[in-house]
Order: C-alpha cells, then structure tokens, then sequence
C-alpha cells in the first residue's frame, strides 16, 4: 500500500478535538459545567425554598403530619396542584375529583411540550425524568432560544437543581411548621400566585411586549368571569387560540407585503 508523502498527521489541541470517549472531563470542565446550570438557575431555586417553606407549613396547617410535605414535594411535585392537592388529602376526596382537578390545573404541560426542548435530552430515563420534573420555572428558562441550544446535560442539571430547592423547602417548612403556632399563619396559599406574578413581570422586562400583557389578562379575566372553577385551563386554552391566530394573521400580513414587493418589482 503507498502513502502520500505529503500526508501529515494533524493533531488537533483537546479543547478543540473534545475528550476523547469514556474519558471523564478534567476538573475544569466540570466546574464550567456546573457553573453554566447554577449560575442562571441559582436565583430560581433559591426563590423556590421559601415558596417550599409556606407549602411545608400549609401541609402541616391542613392537619398532616410534617414528613408529607417532603413525599408531596418529592413525588408529585406539581407546584400548583400540591397546594390544592394537600385540602383534598386532608378532606379525603373522591379520587373523580381529584383526578379531574389534576387534568384542569396541569393542562397547561401539554402546551409547554410544544416547545419545551426534550428532543435534546439523550435517554430513556434521563426524558423520563425530564418529562416528570417539568414544571412552570424550568419550562421559563429553556422554552427561550437560548434553552433551545442547551445539552442534555445542563437541562437535566437544571430540572435537579429546581426539584432539589422545592423538596428541601417543603421539608424545611414542614419541620419549622412543628415549632410554629399555625393558627397565626395566614395567606400561604397566596405564595404561589406571588411567584407566578414575579416571573410574569420579569418576563415582561427581559421581552417589553404590551400588546402580548394585555391578551393574557383578557383571557384571565374573561376566563375568570365566564368559568371562574376552571380558570387557569380556560384562560391558558384562548391565550394559545388567541397567539395561533395573531400568528397566522402576522404570516398572512409578511406574505401579502411579499407579494407586493414582487409585483412592483
């Protein structure tokens, strides 16, 4: 066999080439990858543990014992729905309801799949536990463009990173709730809908759109004066009806405003 004499190998430097298979990273990389997950979602978790904290204390306010708190945060760990789920633990509610109320308050997942970026996520188990722990914070942070770009492994850190505040929050609350006269505690289903106001206006301020603002909160309102026991599904339900039109209304406009171009060219 001939060889080309002027044929060299090339050895690229290994920030270039990438560790090379079954080779762990250096000690470096792993602090820029650990720095890429918790630098953008420190803040997030850390706004979580005292939302888990008044959730801790609210299960402990309905009657249960402190350790439900932490199986709640653990294993269901639905945000909204655990709130409204430990009165209905408590009151021992048909399984019809519950069920039910499941399906109206996380019907909104099935939106947030649509762009939620799970295809970047390599694995069976590591979707599985991605779909499980896809909540309204980690749906915010890589539903973006950004978040699009985002490796398997910096998704899943983050979706860790946020089920690890809530359930150490929940607990936390349920242990302090022992020590604490809850009779006094008032107001603690209302820090859900604190947080959900905070993103909301942090959303506004990262992406100013008023025309946007004021379309979610005519669907709220209408949803809430038309079906005020199903809100957040109905409201959620005409806001994606309400954005799928003004989009192909906009794609209608861009393809007129093409044609014309054409026409006068």
């Amino acid at each position: 066999m001939s060889r080309d004499p002027s044929y060299r190998f090339v050895v690229l430097p290994q920030s270039l080439a990438g560790p090379a298979p079954g080779v762990p990273l250096p000690p470096e990389s792993r602090r820029a990858a650990v720095r890429a997950v918790v630098r953008p979602a420190a803040p997030v978790a850390l706004g979580m543990v005292p939302l888990g904290i008044a959730f801790g204390l609210l299960v402990l306010h309905n009657g249960l014992a402190w350790w439900w708190a932490t199986v709640f945060s653990a294993v269901v760990y639905a945000g909204s729905l655990e709130f409204l789920l430990v009165a209905m633990v408590a009151t021992a509610a048909p399984l019809a309801q519950v069920a039910l109320t499941t399906v109206m308050v996380n019907g909104r997942h099935v939106f947030y799949a649509l762009s939620f970026p799970l295809h970047r996520v390599t694995g069976r188990a590591a979707r599985t536990y991605s779909t499980f722990a896809l909540t309204d914070e980690s749906y915010a942070m890589t539903a973006g463009p950004d978040g699009q770009r985002w490796s398997s492994t910096r998704i899943l850190g983050l979706q860790v990173l946020l089920h690890l505040s809530w359930v150490a929050g929940a607990t936390l609350g349920g242990l302090l709730g022992t020590a604490l006269p809850l009779d006094a505690l008032h107001g603690l289903d209302f820090a859900l809908s604190a947080l959900f106001i905070v993103l909301a206006i942090d959303a506004y301020r990262a992406q100013p759109d008023l025309r946007t603002a004021a379309l979610a909160l005519a669907c709220a309102l209408g949803a809430l004066l038309v079906l005020p026991a199903q809100m957040l599904l109905v409201a959620y339900g005409a806001f994606t009806v309400v954005l799928l039109v003004r989009c192909g209304l906009a794609r209608r406009g861009e393809r007129g405003r093409a044609g014309t171009e054409v026409l006068r060219a």
